[in-house]
């Protein structure tokens, strides 16, 4: 497994929909910029950008996923169908919220959002809208990547949207350690 790096990029997106055409750019982005990926570590995006990065070459940067419990009744016990088998360091809490309640002091979202350098919104439901809106509340960097603005056009125009992948990585080097 490769070195853990210095500066973590959160990618945030969809739990059902892989999106893989961007994910995988995305993936293999932050792979060749050398970072660790923090994801939810559950399907979808998490799993498709988890997927690009751990097959691209890298020397430093792990894939990182912050698991939620299964329920506010069951804390120690993962969701169902997390960690995606590309996670390769879990972190197991006891915060079961996301969706619409991705905002609540029981989602992980607040983790996935501050403990990461920068962020990429990638197209996703309530629970990527409450993460872009936790980003912009904790004056954390995030952009919106995709390349039709009909797939974005309800998260919060305060992010910025990007649609190409150079245009991306500018953005990311300027947050990198």
């Amino acid at each position: 497994m490769p070195l853990l790096a210095k500066t973590t990029i959160g990618v945030i997106g969809s739990g059902t929909e892989e999106h893989d055409d961007l994910a995988g750019e995305v993936g293999s982005l932050l792979a060749e910029l050398g970072v660790n990926l923090l994801t939810g570590g559950g399907g979808g995006v998490m799993t498709s950008v988890s997927r690009a990065f751990t097959g691209a070459r890298r020397t430093t940067g792990i894939c990182i996923g912050v698991i939620p419990c299964r329920s506010e009744d069951d804390r120690a016990t993962p969701k169902p169908g997390y960690p995606n088998r590309f996670v390769e360091l879990p972190l197991f809490t006891h915060l079961p919220h996301s969706g619409l309640l991705g905002k609540h002091d029981l989602s992980r979202n607040h983790i996935n959002v501050l403990t990461c350098a920068a962020l990429v919104a990638l197209p996703g439901g309530a629970g990527t809208v409450s993460e872009v809106e936790l980003a912009l509340e904790y004056a954390k960097p995030v952009a919106v990547y995709a390349r039709e603005e009909a797939m974005v056009e309800h998260f919060p125009s305060a992010a910025p949207r990007l649609s190409r992948i150079a245009d991306l990585r500018a953005f990311l080097q300027a947050y990198l350690r």
